[in-house]
């Protein structure tokens, strides 16, 4: 059974991967994901002042919609709407070792219709 690993040992093993290379700072933080099985989250990290800029989730919705692909959409749009209050047009995306599918698809997209460029 060597070598063999769960499916979160193996996101956990791309997260580090991809958070090598990946740096938000305070113009341009980084927009994570985090996907629970009830709910879906985002933040806007800034790795230089080791600081959450701001942070939404699908959790105020009703949960049957909150684990729904157009609840994370509404998600991303609200990140996007909370960040351009605070002056910030562009972010990194970090999808936090998830595939670019489904819910997290959809919060990329939504945030990417109000406006964020990543």
């Amino acid at each position: 059974m060597a070598g063999k690993s769960s499916r979160g040992e193996a996101r956990l093993i791309r997260k580090k991967r991809v958070r090598k290379q990946i740096k938000g700072t305070d113009t341009t933080p980084r927009l994570c994901v985090y996907r629970s099985l009830k709910f879906t989250y985002a933040q806007l990290i800034s790795d230089e002042s080791g600081k959450v800029l701001l942070s939404a989730s699908t959790q105020g919705t009703s949960e049957k919609s909150a684990k729904s692909v157009s609840s994370a959409q509404e998600l991303g749009k609200k990140v996007a709407e909370l960040a351009k209050a605070q002056q910030i047009s562009s972010v990194i995306f970090d999808r936090n070792g998830y595939l670019y599918h489904g819910r997290v698809k959809a919060v990329a997209e939504g945030a990417r219709e109000a406006g964020l460029n990543f």
